[in-house]
């Protein structure tokens, strides 16, 4: 069986809850279909954007069984594998496998740090124990753990190893794992920043996993198809609509967790899933939703009903 290519845009969706251990059904449904009507090529859950680390793993089973039955495979489902303990990995692949998604994604384990020789070995032992193909997630400010160069290229060589996705922020290590492509060309090396989609895409990267995606999803999908056809006027102008983004409710609130919450907060905003955070997290108070509220109207994006969730998200120029 030919193993599968990823191109495009696949929004790491937030997990939309009404408690610590509920997840909010109604919205995560509307933002299923809120994300997929703006064209994206498929969708990954239980990323960061999605607060993987802190749900429980029946809430996470929840969410795997329910986003697969709503996409049926329409655009293929990607799901976040990535545990402290590698029997919880391949307990959550197996079920990922079952209810019908297309791959894992898999960053290295967090908490205690990883030798490069330990990371490579425990990859190539669980690997080939998947049920579905595995998508290698780097993100070293999470997991104290960077793939280095020379540990990616032997894990190349690993069949059922497909792709990568680099949040790192570095591009010239990005461009190198580019260049390590003649190894295994049918790779997919997506972008995680989402500041730095078209760079990656002008440059011969495959897509990327943005979290705007899940406000924005067309914008972003544009965004990758102008970089695509190196219209590089028209990625000029996606580009500096994306950073608008960057720029405003992302740097809403102090701390880490703010793109996050910003995320949650607009989505609430617009009436499509509840803003609920997994503990020891918290939604923004009134003052920071009052100032999102504002961006937002800034942004061209309009609140229809700037507190509880409604059914008729409104959508403007800005997400065209």
């Amino acid at each position: 069986m030919a193993l599968p290519h990823f191109q495009g845009i696949f929004p790491p969706l937030v997990t939309p809850l009404s408690s610590p251990d509920k997840l909010d059904v109604a919205g995560l449904e509307r933002l299923i279909e809120h994300v997929l009507s703006g064209g994206v090529h498929g969708l990954f859950i239980l990323g960061t954007t999605g607060e993987a680390p802190s749900l429980d793993h029946n809430l996470r089973k929840e969410l795997i069984q329910r986003t697969c039955r709503q996409v049926r495979d329409r655009v293929p489902v990607l799901v976040g594998i990535t545990d402290t303990a590698i029997v919880e990995a391949k307990e959550m692949s197996r079920l990922a496998a079952n209810y019908g998604a297309s791959a894992v994604v898999l960053a290295p384990p967090y908490y205690f740090p990883n030798s490069q020789t330990e990371l490579v070995e425990y990859i190539e032992r669980l690997a080939p124990a998947l049920p579905l193909p595995l998508v290698l997630y780097n993100m070293p400010t999470h997991t104290k753990t960077m793939f280095e160069l020379d540990s990616l290229q032997r894990l190349m060589e690993v069949e059922n190893i497909i792709g990568f996705k680099d949040s790192s922020g570095n591009m010239l290590y990005y461009h190198q794992v580019l260049s390590s492509l003649s190894i295994r060309p049918d790779w997919s090396v997506l972008m995680g920043p989402e500041e730095l989609l078209g760079e990656a895409v002008l440059f011969g990267g495959h897509g990327g996993v943005c979290g705007g995606a899940n406000l924005c999803p067309q914008l972003y999908v544009d965004l990758y198809e102008a970089a695509r056809w190196r219209n590089i006027e028209r990625v000029l102008d996606l580009h500096h609509r994306v950073m608008r983004i960057s720029s405003t409710i992302y740097r809403v609130g102090k701390y880490g967790s703010s793109f996050i919450k910003g995320l949650k907060c607009s989505l609430s905003l617009l009436g499509i899933c509840d803003d609920f955070m997994s503990e020891p997290f918290h939604r923004f108070y009134d003052v920071d939703r009052a100032r999102l509220h504002e961006l937002l109207e800034e942004l061209g994006v309009t609140v229809s009903n700037p507190y509880p969730a409604s059914d008729d998200p409104v959508m403007t120029s800005l997400m065209r």
